[in-house]
């Protein structure tokens, strides 16, 4: 979307993998969880996904779809959580977390979690990769 903006708070720790269906994927920089958010560039103030258009909403949750399917595949775990929260970062954006029983903040939430394990530059790169030759069409 012309004129977009991405939030310094979504893109403050964190690494682009792509776009897709009027999204920005990103990775968290958060090697304790492996997580990715999906950001549509939507206007100011299109905050909650009942808000979008019908059409960008199939786009928007077939593309979650997709990148839940991709970190159970990558990165394995025991429960993916989803979720369009926006409490802290009102611009609308998911959250997809790969969870594990035995990460530090299990059972809590990530967001209640004090540690931070940063990505190794090379997993970074690695992690890109895998992402487009997921996404790559066919």
């Amino acid at each position: 979307m012309e004129g977009f903006v991405l939030h310094p708070r979504l893109a403050q720790g964190s690494f682009e993998l792509g776009r897709e269906s009027g999204c920005r994927i990103l990775l968290k920089d958060q090697s304790l969880f492996p997580w990715i958010l999906i950001v549509p560039e939507v206007p100011e103030g299109v905050e909650d996904l009942h808000e979008l258009a019908e059409d960008h909403y199939h786009e928007v949750t077939g593309l979650i779809r997709k990148v839940s399917k991709f970190m159970a595949d990558r990165f394995g775990g025991e429960k993916l959580n989803v979720g369009c929260i926006g409490n802290m970062v009102r611009q609308m954006h998911i959250h997809v977390i790969s969870r594990r029983t035995d990460d530090p903040a299990w059972p809590g939430t990530v967001w209640a979690y004090d540690g931070k394990a940063a990505w190794p530059a090379e997993e970074v790169e690695a992690i890109k990769r895998d992402w487009e030759e997921f996404a790559k069409p066919g």
